[in-house]
């Protein structure tokens, strides 16, 4: 029995990350983007002249992956970095008309589909939901790496697949 129950729940991951790689797909396709990339130009839009730091606490993304998306994004066009007038050591990130249009035609994320229907649940069940999914990064030694996937942080080329 315990072989069967291991083999489902292997199953199951599975079909969650071949969905997350088919929504990365279809958004890359779209809109050029990963969907951290795009995580990051929603929280942009959401709170205008946000630090890179605000983004990356808020997404729980390392300093250093924000960095490197805020860089792609500013590169494209869809984002803009500015110093603080009050403390010119802040940096602000602001969205361009470029980055409007790209949120504006951007397919669901995933992200955002589990969002709603999670937050629909009981409260007990998000518990037993969260406390299974943090034993199962335990169980993968995933507790420390980072939130945003590697290939936003160009570790990965999605060139290669």
């Amino acid at each position: 029995m315990d072989r069967q129950i291991t083999d489902q729940t292997l199953r199951a991951l599975r079909r969650i990350l071949r969905a997350t790689d088919q929504g990365g797909r279809k958004l890359a396709s779209a809109t050029g983007l990963t969907p951290s990339q795009l995580m990051v130009l929603q929280q942009i839009e959401r709170h205008d002249a946000l630090t890179p730091s605000a983004v990356a606490s808020r997404l729980k993304f390392g300093q250093a992956t924000v960095t490197n998306i805020v860089d792609r994004l500013e590169k494209a066009g869809l984002a803009t970095r500015q110093r603080g007038e009050r403390d010119k050591r802040q940096i602000h990130l602001h969205l361009t008309e470029a980055g409007r249009a790209v949120l504006d035609s951007a397919p669901d994320l995933l992200q955002e589909r589990f969002r709603e229907g999670f937050e629909g649940l009981p409260s007990w069940e998000q518990a037993m939901i969260l406390a299974a999914l943090e034993r199962l990064g335990h169980l993968l030694d995933a507790d420390t790496i980072d939130a945003a996937p590697l290939i936003d942080a160009g570790v990965i080329d999605r060139a290669v697949d």
